[in-house]
C-alpha cells in the first residue's frame, strides 16, 4: 500500500476507556452489592449498560473500532487470572462457589484468605492484582468474559476489539505464590500458558472477532534476552496459529527498544507503539527495522495519561512520517483513556477559557478522531480544528498562571545546603530519643482515620450551604477528639488527628497551593472502587499561607503524645496530579519541595515534633528504563530533602510509600535521609524489610503489619508474626510497628479491631524481647 493509501485507510480507535460512568455508577453498584443493598442480578445489569454507554458514546464519536475486554469490576489483570484459570488455591472453593464472590475475595480477601498482593501498573497511579503462579499451576482457558463482552458490542452493530493482558506481560508481572521458592520464575510457565491464550483467541474468532489485541507494555521495559526469546516464541507460536483473529500487540509507556524488531518480525498482523512518551525512539527504531510492510500501525500520538489538549499540528506530522512505514496506519491515544477522566464539560467550576486547554477522555476521543480525519483527508478538512487548536495552545503557553515571577527567583536562589539536614542520622536519632521518650516498636498508624458518611455529608452540607463554616468546623474539631481519645485508649504511642478535614492527600494541599486548578468530576480509577480526582498542576506553585498547622496543633491540644503532623511529598504530589508538560518535572517538583517547606517549618514552629512527608509515588514515577534511573532519583530525592532539610535535628522526619516494589530503590530511600520510613509489607509478607536490611538500611523502619486494603481484620497473632518476621532483618530498637497505609477507606469497627490487636502484638513482642 502506497503512503497515500494508508493515509486514506486511517481510521481512529482506542485502548480502553473509563469504567466508572459519568456519576460512578458502578463503583455505587459495587460497594452497594458488598454491603447487600445490591443482588448480582443488578449488578450486572449495571456493568451492562455502563458498557454499552461507552460504546455508544465512542462511536457516535467517530472511533471506528471499539475495544471490548477493557471494562472490569475490579481490575483488567485479575480478570486475566480468571480467563487462564490462575485462581489461588485458598480461593479455589470460593470461585467454584460463586464466581462473582469469589473474584471479590481473591480481589478483597475474606476473614479466612488473604486477597492478592496488590501493587502499581508500571508508573501510573493504577493498581493491579498480582498473580500467584508455582511450578504446579495449571492453566484453564476461560472466554465466557471476553466472549460476553464482544458479543454485546456487535449485537449493537458495532465494530469491535477484544483486549486482552498478553501472555508475556501476565507471566512477567506474577509472582510466586506462597510457598513457592523466591527464584521461582513465572516466564517458565509460558509453554503451558500459550494453549490457554489460543483457545480463547479461537473463542473470540468464533465469537465474530476479526481483531484482538495483546497488550505486551512490559516489553516497554529493559528486557533480557530469555525474555526477549520468550516473547519471540509466544507470538512465533500465536501468529502460527491459523484458527484464530488477526492479531495486534500494542505497547504504551515508553519506548520498545529491542522487543520492536522482535514483534515486527513477529507472525501478527498488526503492532500499537507510543509516539507520546517515547515518539523519536519509536520512530527512530520502526525506520531501523524497516517499517512494517505489510502490517498495520495503531499510532498513539493522543496523550492517554495526561489531560493537556493535543497538538494537533505536531501530531498530525508524527502521522505523516510514519506513512510509508506501515500498510495502514491508524490513530489512537498512547495507552488506554482508563487514566484521564471522562468529561471535561462537567466541570463548572473551572474557567471557560482555561477549559479549552483540557481533554479527558471524551475530548481525546474527539481529537483522535479530527487527527484520522486529517491524515486521510488533508490538514483542508480539518482547518477549523487546527485554527481552535492552535487559539488554545497560545492561550495556555502566554496565560501569567504559567508563570510566577518570584516562584522563579525563590527557586534560582536554592543552594545545595538547603537540601542537608544540620547533623548526620545518629546525632538525631539521639537527640530525637531522648525529647520524644518512646517504648521500644513504637506503635503509630499512617495518618488518616475512616472517612466516615458523617464526614462526607459534613463536607456536602457546607458546598451545599446547608450548614456554615462554623458548624462545619466544630463537626471536624468533633471527629479529631474522638480520633484522639480512641487512639490513647488503644495504647498508640505516637498519634495522629486523622485527617477529618481532608478529602484526599493531594488535593487538599492542591486547593490551597496556588497553581493547581481542582476538578468537581474529574474521577479516576486507582483500584478498584477507589476512585481519585487527581487535580491539575497548571503553573507555577505556592503557599499562600499555612494548610496543616491549625488542625495538628489543635488534636495535639488534646493529648500529651506526640501527634504528627501529615503532609504529601513533593514527587507524590505530581505523580497524583496531572502534572504540567511545559517544563521539565524537576523544576516542578522543587517548585511544591519550597512550599511545603515553608509547611514543615511552621509546623515545627508550632510545637510539632515528628512530621511525615508521604511519598508513596516515589517508586511509582520511577521511569521504565533503567537508562532514565539515575536523572529522576536524583531530582526525586532532592526535592524530598529540600522540603524536610529545614528542621531542628530534634524533629523527627517520617515518610511513607506503599504499594510498590521497593527493591529498586533502596538506595534513593537511603538518600531521602529520613528519620522513619514506613512501608507496605502485610501482602508481601515483610519483603520488604528484608530488602531494607539486605541494602543495610540505617534509619528506623516500619513494615506495616496490618493489610489495609482488605476489610479483614488481623488477628494479633498473626499481627504478632509479622512483627518477628520483620525483628529479623531490623533490630528492635529500630523498627517500628503500623498498619501498611492510611485507613481513611476502612469502616470504624474493622478499623478500631484491627489496631487494637496491633498493640495488642507490639506489647506481646516487647514482652518477649524484653525476657530474652
Amino acid at each position: 500500500m502506497t503512503a497515500k493509501s494508508a493515509a486514506a485507510a486511517a481510521r481512529a480507535t482506542v485502548y480502553g476507556y473509563p469504567r466508572q460512568g459519568q456519576g460512578r455508577e458502578l463503583k455505587k453498584a459495587i460497594e452497594g452489592y458488598w454491603k447487600g443493598r445490591v443482588d448480582a442480578d443488578a449488578l450486572r445489569a449495571t456493568a451492562t449498560e455502563l458498557r454499552r454507554t461507552n460504546w455508544r458514546q465512542l462511536a457516535e464519536a467517530g472511533i471506528h473500532e471499539v475495544p471490548t475486554g477493557d471494562f472490569s469490576y475490579y481490575d483488567h489483570v485479575l480478570d486475566t487470572s480468571v480467563m487462564v484459570g490462575a485462581i489461588p488455591e485458598r480461593h479455589r472453593a470460593a470461585v467454584e462457589a460463586d464466581a462473582l464472590d469469589g473474584y471479590f475475595a481473591m480481589a478483597r480477601g475474606t476473614q479466612d484468605a488473604a486477597p492478592l498482593e496488590m501493587t502499581k501498573w508500571f508508573d501510573t497511579n493504577y493498581h493491579y492484582l498480582v498473580s500467584e503462579l508455582g511450578p504446579d499451576s495449571v492453566f484453564t482457558a476461560d472466554s465466557t468474559q471476553q466472549v460476553a463482552a464482544l458479543g454485546q458490542a456487535l449485537a449493537l452493530g458495532l465494530t469491535a476489539r477484544p483486549v486482552l493482558v498478553g501472555p508475556v506481560t501476565y507471566l512477567l508481572l506474577a509472582k510466586p505464590a506462597p510457598g513457592v521458592a523466591a527464584d521461582f520464575d513465572p516466564l517458565t510457565l509460558l509453554d503451558r500458558l500459550l494453549p490457554v491464550y489460543a483457545q480463547v483467541l479461537t473463542d473470540l474468532r468464533t465469537a465474530g472477532a476479526e481483531w484482538v489485541q495483546l497488550d505486551e507494555p512490559a516489553l516497554v521495559q529493559d528486557r533480557t534476552p530469555a525474555e526477549l526469546n520468550a516473547a519471540a516464541r509466544a507470538y512465533r507460536d500465536l501468529g502460527g496459529r491459523t484458527d484464530r483473529p488477526k492479531l495486534l500487540v500494542a505497547s504504551y509507556f515508553d519506548r520498545l527498544g529491542d522487543a520492536l524488531p522482535v514483534l515486527a518480525k513477529a507472525p501478527v498482523e498488526g503492532l500499537a507503539l507510543d509516539f507520546t512518551e517515547a515518539a523519536a525512539a519509536n520512530l527512530d527504531a520502526l525506520a531501523a527495522v524497516g517499517g512494517l510492510p505489510g502490517k498495520r500501525l495503531v499510532a498513539g500520538v493522543v496523550n492517554g495519561r495526561n489531560i493537556w489538549v493535543n497538538d494537533l499540528e505536531k501530531s498530525l506530522a508524527t502521522l505523516g512520517t510514519l506513512l510509508g512505514l506501515a500498510d495502514r496506519v491508524d490513530v489512537a491515544a498512547s495507552c488506554s483513556l482508563l487514566h484521564v477522566p471522562l468529561d471535561a464539560t462537567a466541570e463548572r467550576d473551572i474557567e471557560p477559557q482555561i477549559l479549552r486547554w483540557l481533554a479527558f477522555a471524551r475530548q481525546k476521543t474527539a481529537e483522535i478522531v479530527t487527527l484520522a480525519k486529517g491524515l486521510g483527508g488533508g490538514t483542508d478538512t480539518i482547518a477549523a480544528e487546527l485554527a481552535a487548536n492552535r487559539a488554545d495552545l497560545a492561550s495556555r503557553a502566554g496565560s501569567a498562571l504559567t508563570h510566577d515571577p518570584a516562584v522563579r527567583a525563590r527557586t534560582a536562589a536554592v543552594t545545595a545546603t538547603d537540601g542537608r539536614r544540620s547533623q548526620p542520622y545518629p546525632e538525631r536519632a539521639a537527640a530525637q530519643r531522648a525529647h520524644l521518650r518512646l517504648p521500644l516498636l513504637p506503635t503509630t498508624t499512617i495518618g488518616s482515620f475512616p472517612q466516615t458518611t458523617e464526614l462526607r455529608t459534613a463536607r456536602a452540607d457546607l458546598r451545599a450551604g446547608r450548614i456554615d463554616s462554623a458548624g462545619y468546623e466544630e463537626r471536624i474539631r468533633a471527629e479529631i477528639g474522638e480520633v484522639i481519645s480512641f487512639q490513647e485508649k488503644t495504647g498508640l504511642d505516637v498519634l495522629v488527628h486523622g485527617e477529618a478535614e481532608r478529602n484526599d492527600m493531594v488535593q487538599y494541599f492542591a486547593e490551597q497551593l496556588t497553581g493547581y486548578l481542582a476538578t468537581q468530576h474529574g474521577w479516576v480509577q486507582s483500584y478498584g472502587t477507589r476512585y481519585v480526582r487527581p487535580p491539575i498542576l497548571a503553573g507555577d506553585i505556592s503557599r499562600p499561607e499555612a494548610m496543616t498547622v491549625r488542625w495538628t496543633t489543635y488534636a495535639q491540644s488534646l493529648t500529651a503524645k506526640p501527634v504528627k503532623g501529615m503532609l504529601t511529598g513533593p514527587v507524590t504530589m505530581l505523580a497524583w496530579s496531572f502534572v504540567r508538560d511545559d517544563q521539565p518535572l524537576a523544576d516542578t517538583a522543587q517548585q511544591v519541595a519550597l512550599a511545603l517547606r515553608d509547611e514543615v517549618n511552621d509546623l515545627e514552629a508550632a510545637g510539632t515534633s515528628v512530621i511525615q512527608v508521604d511519598e508513596p509515588a516515589l517508586r511509582e514515577t520511577l521511569p521504565l528504563r533503567a537508562c532514565d534511573h539515575p536523572e529522576y532519583l536524583a531530582w526525586a530525592t532532592e526535592a524530598f530533602r529540600l522540603t524536610t532539610a529545614g528542621v531542628r535535628p530534634d524533629t523527627q522526619i517520617h515518610t511513607h510509600m506503599c504499594y510498590a516494589e521497593f527493591g529498586d530503590i533502596v538506595q534513593a530511600i537511603d538518600d531521602l535521609d529520613a528519620d522513619v520510613i514506613s512501608l507496605e509489607a502485610a501482602r508481601s509478607h515483610m519483603q520488604v524489610a528484608r530488602e531494607l536490611a539486605g541494602h543495610g538500611y540505617p534509619r528506623e523502619a516500619g513494615p506495616g503489619v496490618y493489610d489495609i486494603h482488605s476489610p479483614r481484620v488481623p488477628g494479633a497473632d498473626e499481627a504478632a508474626a509479622l512483627l518477628r518476621r520483620g525483628l529479623e532483618a531490623i533490630p528492635a530498637e529500630r523498627l517500628w510497628v503500623n498498619p501498611d497505609c492510611g485507613l481513611k477507606t476502612r469502616a470504624w469497627p474493622e478499623t478500631r479491631a484491627s489496631l487494637e490487636n496491633l498493640v495488642t502484638a507490639a506489647r506481646t513482642v516487647r514482652t518477649e524481647l524484653s525476657a530474652s
